[in-house]
């Protein structure tokens, strides 16, 4: 029986040695932390950022419950089992325990390994990099902590999305397991949301799995010191997904150029080339704002992972950075956790005291060796220009990527997990990444430098998009079922709050090596494999992929590309610009262009939700169930999403005219069925048409053609096509106001790349479509920045069933009442 201990700002109740606190971080959101003959942790989580006061709420008792309220969120704990059930304000049951309690801790030892410095490492070159293992340390007792596990009952029309990135390809979590636990193919975040309206969020740094199966309904944590998760209520999944970032941090807004296209591959091998990569872009007028250098920027034998430009292949590295800036283009570097080859940047961490024991992997749990790694990334990289970070491998002890045979999943868990655990807390091994990452944010933030942070990683964890991060799904193959498999993997990503997630576009492995499970594309014609490490110039014989089925799937994948939050083309055996697939005049090349150009045409609205999600905890990729609750037919769809509030992407997933080896397909229909959801009226982005909601139809999907819907009270700002997205800071917008349902749209502005946003240097214009009236206002201008263009031309476009109705104005900031031409507004739903 769980009797009250105390009762003051928060509740504790015990039962023997176990006792259970329940605090209001808000009224919305209640902390649960279960422990067991122990003390409640002080330690400051690694996740949750300190919170300054807790919510006021009432309890009241029965002989067998206890009611906790705050009048938003109600918890009724059974006194026998401390089993909740957990209400909203007009008391539905949002979710709840088992009757026999649902939250179990069970005792283990923590046992960790202890390194010296004359410890035997190996080091090995794998397809994925460097890795380094020790074979001597001594095995010692650090602490008695928990395995635990929180069981749920979950309602019979509820669906679950959340938990990263993974392999499957799920969309809907119910029925379904997931292994918690970093790797090449997995991004873990321990937070998952329902459509019921609430988040639950598990505050633990070890292995953990998740399963709604025959096994049950749970989550289980390897190793805690005592169970401790959040449970966050909200009426929508906008409001939960502000609940999951009051906890965690706001992200910073990225700078606006890491929303225009990304061009990278395996690898630029020097300055030249990269030089001459935008310089074509740039003649051919193909839009581009970043290139990438991926592995081995650093000198030809001078270790593996050294942060510092080789002075022959990059002699100038100042010269470089500013030839590109020139052109309007951006360099992202690749750097590394691992460093081998008794490099400068080794000898350095290793004097220190400051690597893990394998001597080749720096500590990012120490203050000290992130402060370290951020000072090398600085001296030798960030002060020559550098603008973004490519933190590769920030899972840095991944053991499976070798072998014919793909290890069967437990097996793989074994291996990853017990390589992470032989040199980190087992406690913490799934938070690498997310140290590493504060590492970077706040090194680069402390130099003064004005641009924002971009840290393109591997990995990520509850929490780390505060600093600065953008996360993608690893080195995927390229398959049309690992595209097909992407789109619902990266709604799961970003619906558990962390909102930056790309891919390869046209996949990392495009053809297939007998030899590596992992290296299985399904195209070989063209390809050479891996580049030479120790190459001064560019291999002129390495000239793309030549077959026409990789054409065909590499050109729907940028087409979905250009609707992610970031868009960035990259993988290993053929290089990936556009010329690779073949000139103007040509389809796949005249495509690819299209939707790069029309990347840079939405880029007014990307940027606008970038915004929100920094001033309002938005997510712009949205799964269509979180959006549409009510509709169940949301619930399993895997291939449609919306992006922000105003695209709903329907990408093609299976080839319509080309086979591997360039075969040719007759007789396959140019088409694809889309659910167009219940409650909205729908136009066809591309022919305008109209569709009421809740049925699905079939629609074009031509090489040319991704089908998109535009629900209906939709409005839409674009530009004209720039080169880069900063080339036209006077250019007149475009504004699309789909009627048949009233809308609202915060046009956000700012300086582009500095972080005087924080301090509030910004505007914003919130455009609100009144569909009864017929009339779009544009509010007066709220906010200012020293690069405001004062005026700017607007072209505002009504389009309805009838056809366009187009009127211009200046926009001087003004507020402006605009009355569209009296039509027919209220349209089928």
């Amino acid at each position: 029986m769980f009797t009250i201990e105390s009762h003051d700002t928060v509740l504790v109740l015990s039962a023997g040695s176990r006792r259970l606190r329940i605090a209001f971080v808000t009224a919305t959101i209640v902390r649960l932390t279960l422990t067991d003959g122990q003390p409640f942790q002080t330690k400051p989580s690694l996740i949750i950022e300190p919170q300054q006061s807790m919510a006021a709420f009432e309890l009241q008792e029965t002989e067998d419950e206890y009611i906790i309220s705050t009048g938003a969120l109600k918890l009724v704990v059974c006194k026998q089992s401390a089993a909740i059930r957990y209400y909203d304000r007009q008391d539905k049951l949002l979710t709840r325990e088992p009757a026999g309690g649902g939250k179990w801790l069970t005792a283990k030892e923590v046992i960790k390994n202890v390194y010296g410095k004359d410890a035997n490492v190996a080091a090995n070159r794998s397809v994925d990099g460097v890795r380094a293992s020790a074979t001597t340390y001594e095995r010692v007792f650090d602490r008695t902590a928990f395995e635990a596990k929180l069981e749920f009952v979950f309602g019979g029309h509820e669906a679950l999305f959340g938990l990263g990135s993974h392999e499957e390809g799920y969309g809907n979590l119910r029925g379904k397991s997931r292994e918690l636990y970093q790797h090449n193919l997995k991004a873990v975040v321990p937070y998952f949301v329902s459509t019921k309206g609430y988040g639950v969020l598990l505050d633990c740094g070890s292995l953990m799995t998740f399963h709604d199966d025959a096994h049950g309904s749970y989550l289980w944590a390897d190793v805690v010191d005592e169970l401790d998760y959040y449970f966050i209520h909200g009426q929508t999944f906008d409001e939960v997904t502000r609940g999951y970032h009051l906890l965690t941090g706001k992200a910073p807004l990225p700078p606006k150029w890491a929303f225009g296209y990304m061009q990278s591959k395996e690898r630029y091998v020097n300055a030249v080339e990269m030089i001459g990569v935008v310089r074509e872009y740039r003649r051919r007028g193909i839009p581009l704002d970043l290139i990438v250098l991926d592995w081995k920027s650093w000198p030809n034998g001078d270790g593996w992972g050294q942060k510092s430009f080789d002075p022959v292949r990059f002699p100038d590295p100042q010269a470089f950075t500013d030839e590109l800036h020139q052109l309007g283009a951006r360099l992202m570097v690749s750097i590394w956790p691992i460093m081998t080859g008794d490099g400068p940047d080794q000898r350095e961490l290793l004097e220190r005291g400051l690597m893990l024991g394998n001597q080749a992997t720096y500590d990012a749990f120490q203050e000290d060796a992130r402060r370290c790694y951020w000072e090398q990334a600085n001296r030798g990289l960030f002060a020559a220009g550098v603008d973004a970070w490519w933190c590769d491998c920030t899972e840095p002890f991944e053991a499976d990527w070798q072998g014919a045979v793909k290890p069967e999943p437990q097996q793989r868990l074994e291996i990853n997990t017990q390589a992470a655990k032989q040199y980190l807390d087992p406690g913490y091994i799934n938070a690498y990444s997310l140290l590493h990452s504060q590492g970077i944010y706040e090194g680069q933030r402390g130099t003064q430098s004005g641009k924002r942070v971009v840290n393109l990683t591997r990995s990520s964890y509850a929490g780390q998009h505060r600093y600065g991060t953008i996360t993608w799904s690893g080195d995927v193959c390229a398959t049309w079922e690992t595209l097909r498999r992407s789109i619902p993997e990266g709604l799961n990503f970003c619906a558990a709050g962390e909102p930056y997630w790309t891919v390869d576009i046209g996949g990392f492995f495009i053809r297939n090596d007998p030899a590596q499970w992992f290296w299985r594309g399904d195209y070989d014609a063209g390809c050479r494999g891996l580049a030479d490490a120790e190459a001064f110039a560019p291999d002129r014989q390495d000239t793309g992929c030549t077959d026409l089925g990789y054409w065909e799937l590499y050109t729907r994948w940028l087409q979905y590309g250009v609707f992610l939050p970031i868009m960035r083309s990259h993988g290993t055996d053929a290089p990936r610009e556009i010329w690779r697939f073949g000139e103007a005049g040509t389809p796949f090349y005249d495509t690819i262009a299209k939707y790069i150009r029309l990347r840079y045409r939405l880029i007014p609205y990307i940027y606008s939700l970038a915004a929100q999600v920094t001033l309002n905890s938005y997510t712009m990729m949205r799964a269509l169930a979180l959006e549409f609750p009510q509709d169940a037919a949301t619930h399993e769809l895997t291939d449609q999403y919306l992006f922000g509030s105003a695209l709903m992407v329907c990408p093609v997933t299976r080839p319509m005219y080309y086979q591997r080896n360039s075969a040719a397909l007759d007789d396959v229909p140019k088409c694809r069925e889309v659910y167009l959801p219940a409650g909205r009226g729908w136009y066809d982005f591309w022919t305008e048409q109209t569709y009421p909601g809740g049925q699905t139809i079939t629609a074009a999907a031509p090489l040319e053609t991704i089908p998109i819907f535009v629900p209906m009270g939709s409005i839409l700002p674009m530009s004209p096509v720039m080169q880069h997205v900063d080339e036209m800071p006077d250019a007149p917008y475009e504004i699309r106001i789909y009627r048949g349902a009233g809308g609202v749209f915060c046009l956000y502005e700012d300086a582009g790349d500095d972080y005087d946003c924080e301090q509030g240097c910004f505007s914003i214009v919130t455009l609100t479509w009144d569909d009864a009236r017929g009339e779009l206002r544009l509010s007066a201008r709220a906010g200012t920045f020293a690069a405001l263009q004062a005026a700017r031309e607007y072209q505002l476009v009504f389009i309805s069933p009838h056809g366009r109705e187009t009127t211009s104005l200046l926009y001087t900031g003004q507020e402006i009442l605009i009355a569209a031409a009296a039509q027919s507004r209220r349209f089928e739903s």
